[in-house]
């Protein structure tokens, strides 16, 4: 499979990771949801992302999960080694690469406070994993660290194998806007920009000069319908499109529930055996799932009337 470049663009989601009732892993549900994705035009799947459930894997389910979804999938593979340390993210990155890898993506620490700190710590990320490709994932939601755009551009300008960002700031329009003046003035070099949060902003994102999403969302033809649109220039359509998803896309945004309700609707779809979370995890109370279904049913009413 190609590495990953900064010529990157598309839709790659970030894949849930399937659990049996009992906590384990469902390798069958893995297979199909890799297949699944694949049928409605994804670009290529991010594993092991933060949504995938990846701190509640052990090192050894997190490599065979790897494993799995590599040796399967017909599309680029990205696969989230963000670690405590640098010898076990190194591990990791190494090992998947050597399974057939495109890149790997790496989160800043929390105790990152500074802008010297960031920069020191990807240039440490570059250093580490050597010739592999990879992503810099900036989600201070989660993370609780900004990273300004001066910075990104400065690790871009240093650390050549840094090819893409996964933008998820929130607000996040003007960092995008930011960082493509800085490349068409050519101070730095032009790199992918994926966006994340659930797409709830993917059609602005576009508009602003990202390449498409790498995120989740329980109908990933959505965001493939938004940036393929979009790259053809019919904004309306692309538009039209994410209206139609964007109560549900809102709902999955939830704290707690958020990926309950995503695993809920995969699994009605048949694509996971079971919406099971491994513990600790929330679960959707039967109010939430009238919720759901109510925006299921308005969802499928709304995509027949624009023919979707």
């Amino acid at each position: 499979m190609p590495l990953l470049t900064e010529a990157a663009k598309g839709v790659y989601v970030i894949a849930v990771t399937p659990f049996l009732e009992n906590g384990d892993v469902d390798w069958t549900s893995v297979d199909r949801m890799v297949d699944f994705y694949e049928e409605k035009g994804v670009t290529g799947l991010t594993i092991l992302g933060q949504l995938g459930e990846a701190p509640k894997l052990t090192s050894e389910e997190s490599k065979e999960i790897a494993r799995r979804v590599i040796a399967r999938a017909k599309v680029p593979v990205v696969v989230g080694v963000t670690a405590p340390g640098l010898a076990p993210m190194r591990e990791l990155a190494d090992s998947v690469m050597e399974m057939g890898a495109a890149g790997v993506m790496v989160a800043p620490p929390w105790t990152t406070k500074t802008d010297d700190q960031a920069y020191g710590f990807y240039a440490s990320v570059g250093d580490a994993l050597g010739k592999t490709p990879w992503v810099l994932q900036d989600y201070p939601l989660t993370t609780n660290v900004t990273i300004a755009p001066k910075v990104i551009d400065r690790i871009i300008k240093d650390v050549p194998t840094c090819v893409m960002l996964k933008h998820e700031d929130w607000p996040g329009l003007s960092k995008i806007t930011a960082l493509r003046a800085s490349s068409e003035k050519g101070e730095t070099r032009r790199i992918s920009i994926l966006c994340g949060n659930g797409g709830l902003f993917l059609p602005e994102e576009m508009a602003r000069g990202a390449d498409g999403a790498m995120t989740g969302f329980c109908y990933p033809e959505m965001m493939v319908g938004v940036v393929e649109n979009y790259a053809k220039g019919d904004i309306d359509r692309a538009h039209d499109i994410f209206d139609a998803y964007l109560p549900l896309a809102r709902y999955e945004q939830q704290q707690g529930i958020g990926l309950a309700s995503r695993k809920y609707v995969l699994a009605k779809r048949g694509v996971i055996s079971s919406g099971a979370l491994r513990k600790p995890g929330a679960s959707l109370s039967k109010l939430d799932i009238i919720d759901v279904e109510r925006l299921l049913a308005r969802q499928a009413k709304r995509l027949a009337e624009i023919g979707a």
